[in-house]
């Protein structure tokens, strides 16, 4: 028999907003969602994306952003989203 996934309400965006990602692997904060990659054919969520340390205290835009794939996460919380990543593989440079 197939297990069942609990019934999880739903979460908007400006609420994913809120929650800081921590990394399990680490225990190191990654920061707080500020974007999300849909996928436009069923619009499901595909990841999470966190930006980075910025570059010469945060004046000059950022260097790389963390973009988690959904399948990442472990736990949702009322405060933070735990994940369980590598984080030079979620590393993506910014444009």
């Amino acid at each position: 028999m197939k297990e069942m996934l609990p019934v999880c309400a739903p979460l908007r965006f400006c609420m994913l907003r809120q929650k800081e990602i921590i990394n399990i692997r680490t225990c190191r904060t990654l920061g707080c969602v500020s974007d999300l990659e849909i996928d436009p054919q069923n619009g499901c969520i595909l990841s999470l994306i966190v930006p980075g340390a910025g570059k010469l205290c945060w004046f000059l835009g950022r260097e790389y952003e963390f973009v988690i794939p959904w399948k990442c996460i472990v736990r949702t919380g009322t405060d933070i989203i735990l994940v369980d990543v590598d984080e030079e593989n979620v590393r993506r440079k910014c444009e």
